[in-house]
């Protein structure tokens, strides 16, 4: 047995999220069979993140187990050839037997894209979510400060329907930014791990505060679970991407 590790690059536009559903069409299920075809034996993979509808990425990790012989450049892209056009692998290697594509990362990074101009985005509309009034990115930034470090993000995360629950909603967020680029907002977070739709909350807060209308004590008693439930902003999915994950110690470039 070889244990496999790929990186995967995906349009979630038209995926019901990472993981397998029945009767949807999922990254995992895609994967999954794309693998089968080639060895010829059905192969569970475990994915680092578990992606939503519509959440696409450039550094999905995946893992799996197999008795195929070909050489790890060959079954690569022996599978890769099999995926559809909107999923296909970035990188690929052998690991240790005891890798664990969820369990063995440390850090996982996401990138949240804004068009914020006037006019509609047309060319990438299925990756940046489009907010008219002029954000102030700057303070976007000063305010996403107050999320860094260990919390518990609780009021940030989403429903749970179809997904274990958490042992605990404290996460650590390494590092988190916010800046402009022309007409595009960018807001990268970088943490251990993630609750569900926890980004997509954080991104709606932020989103509050670059209109004025959060500041640094709002998000202090939000974490602090004095303050307002619910952000009353939640970013829609396909603004967001899994863009890197980490196997070893969390770096300067967190």
């Amino acid at each position: 047995m070889q244990t496999v590790r790929l990186t995967l690059v995906y349009d979630g536009t038209d995926f019901s999220g990472f993981q397998i559903q029945i009767g949807r069409r999922t990254v995992q299920q895609t994967v999954e069979e794309a693998i089968e075809r080639v060895t010829g034996v059905f192969a569970r993979i475990s994915g680092a993140g578990r992606t939503d509808a519509g959440v696409h990425a450039l550094g999905q990790v995946v893992g799996f187990r197999t008795e195929s012989l070909l050489p790890i450049s060959v079954l690569a892209r022996a599978i890769d050839a099999q995926l559809p056009e909107d999923v296909g692998i970035a990188e690929a290697a052998t690991v240790d037997a005891n890798f664990h594509a969820r369990f063995s990362a440390r850090g996982r990074e996401y990138r949240y894209s804004i068009a914020n101009a006037s006019e509609r985005p047309i060319l990438d509309r299925k990756f940046a979510y489009h907010w008219r009034s002029r954000l102030d990115a700057t303070r976007m930034h000063d305010v996403a400060q107050e999320f860094a470090g260990p919390h518990d993000f609780a009021v940030f995360c989403g429903s749970l329907r179809g997904r274990d629950r958490p042992t605990s909603t404290v996460r650590t967020i390494y590092r988190i930014a916010c800046w402009r680029e022309g007409d595009r907002v960018l807001i990268d977070t970088a943490a251990n791990a993630f609750l569900p739709q926890m980004v997509r909350n954080l991104v709606g807060t932020l989103i509050r505060a670059g209109m004025n209308q959060v500041d640094e004590a709002g998000v202090r008693s939000m974490l602090s679970g004095t303050g307002a439930r619910v952000p009353t902003v939640t970013a829609p999915a396909h603004g967001l991407c899994l863009t890197r994950v980490w196997y070893d110690s969390p770096g300067e470039d967190f």
